[in-house]
């Protein structure tokens, strides 16, 4: 199986927000959810799942806005 950068998609309650992204874009995700589910689309995440997931990893390891983060809060 690959091992992809998300693990854990976590159930919080949600905050609505619109989103229009390309159709491209919507295929890849699809692509990656698939992936997710190890190729099985039975149990596959949806889309609107997946995106603050990856939202969430992608700030979460953004070193610069970390740094950026930690010198607002000491000031």
């Amino acid at each position: 199986m690959t091992r992809l950068k998300l693990a854990d998609l976590a159930n919080e309650k949600p905050v609505r927000l619109t989103l229009e992204i390309p159709a491209r874009l919507h295929r890849d995700l699809t692509a990656y959810a698939l992936a997710v589910n190890g190729g099985d689309s039975k149990g596959a995440p949806s889309v609107e799942r997946l995106i603050p997931a990856m939202l969430e990893r992608f700030i979460a390891t953004d070193r610069a806005f970390s740094k950026a983060r930690r010198s607002s809060q000491a000031g």
